[in-house]
């Protein structure tokens, strides 16, 4: 999956050209860049690709959240609703924005449940964060016609799903707002990056500001640059923005590939009866990251998942056993143990998740497992792949 196994000359070009004018920040020292502006390039394609009026280039996918969060107005009293299956910078970008985080049970989809939403909407409820996990879509329709029911932001966490689409738009661009990473493990990396990207040109100026300490960037001296509101140091370096402006222009391939990928396995998997397939609201769209299906039992699903991994089968998630990605392990969060207090705000507006009934995503989770698709498997390898996955599956029912 990841972008990096398919560096290049390409990456490397980018990189040597801003060593050679030796400017790494994003902003400021105009005589010395050259003309080159690595970061107001990625943003650039960025945009296009996403179909945005704006984007905005940060440090990563979490700092992308909370700027994003931060640029709605969204903090103290204010609750957002995220599924229970994601990865913890979901939740701590709420934390970060001030906020409290509701999570709510995931479907089929592996992605936030649009009945599970409706019933964790309170009076203090502001935004609905879908994470389109596993790099395919939530089901956007329920959700936007939700959010316009009860006048919510709708504030997408695509940073697992960079290139993929719902119905024909760019995940990411159809909410309020949407955010990416480009960390070292996603397809389209930097090494350390995110974005935040949105039609509405408050929220880009807001987020633009927040994201910089505050600057206005309305003048060619930073120091001369007003400051309306405080912000936090969230900047992307240039080189972290070449080595992205190089890989961007690689996605479709690398989507290509992926895809090639994914139906070798799945075509393999599916002969298999007990094995059934993860929904996909938008099968067309997806960037096919991971095939996810699921097996009849918890017990199957384990025995399975050592089982591949045993036979050399690379990139095998058991999702439910998971630390980072899924509430159940989520101890530091459900046990309130956190490096400096939390306000009382956000702790008194928590439920006691140490308790909390996600029985409804225990149900898929627990049957759930992933095999990412690699980037640098070769066409001719895959049958022989495909097959020792399938082997090994049979071998345990």
């Amino acid at each position: 999956m990841p972008g990096f196994e398919l560096f290049d000359e390409a990456e490397r070009k980018e990189v040597a050209e801003v060593m050679e004018t030796g400017v790494l920040m994003r902003y400021g020292f105009g005589a010395a860049r050259a003309g080159r502006w690595k970061e107001r390039e990625m943003e650039e394609a960025i945009r296009r690709r996403a179909g945005v009026g704006h984007a905005l280039l940060v440090a990563d996918g979490t700092a992308a959240l909370t700027t994003a969060l931060a640029a709605l107005g969204v903090g103290s009293g204010d609750e957002v609703v995220m599924p229970a299956f994601t990865f913890v910078a979901s939740f701590e970008s709420i934390f970060a924005a001030g906020a409290t985080p509701i999570l709510a049970d995931v479907d089929d989809t592996l992605c936030l449940s649009p009945e599970a939403v409706r019933k964790a909407v309170t009076r203090r409820t502001k935004v609905v964060m879908p994470v389109h996990m596993c790099g395919a879509a939530a089901d956007m329709d329920a959700l936007q016609a939700l959010c316009r029911e009860y006048g919510l932001f709708l504030v997408e966490d695509a940073c697992q799903a960079f290139g993929a689409s719902y119905k024909g738009k760019f995940l990411g661009g159809i909410g309020e707002a949407g955010c990416y990473s480009f960390d070292f493990n996603k397809v389209v990396t930097c090494g350390e990056g995110g974005a935040v990207v949105t039609n509405d040109a408050k929220l880009y100026e807001r987020a633009d500001m927040y994201h910089d300490h505050g600057h206005d960037h309305k003048n060619d001296d930073r120091g001369l640059e007003d400051h309306p509101f405080p912000g936090y140091n969230y900047r992307i370096s240039e080189l972290h923005a070449a080595i992205g402006c190089a890989q961007i222009r690689k996605m479709d391939t690398f989507i290509g590939i992926l895809r090639r990928n994914k139906k070798a396995f799945k075509d393999a998997l599916s002969e298999i009866r007990e094995v059934t397939f993860r929904r996909l609201p938008d099968p067309e769209g997806d960037s096919a990251t991971f095939l996810t299906f699921f097996l009849p039992t918890e017990e199957l699903a384990r025995d399975a998942a050592a089982t591949l991994k045993a036979k050399g089968v690379e990139g095998v998630f058991h999702w439910y056993d998971n630390n980072w990605h899924y509430v159940r392990n989520w101890t530091h969060f459900k046990e309130r143990r956190f490096a400096s207090p939390l306000s009382s705000d956000i702790l008194k507006g928590m439920p006691d998740y140490a308790a909390a009934d996600f029985s409804a995503s225990d149900h898929w989770l627990s049957r759930c497992i992933s095999i990412s698709m690699k980037l640098g498997w070769k066409e001719e390898e895959l049958p022989a792949k495909a097959e020792k996955a399938a082997r090994s599956i049979k071998s345990i029912l």
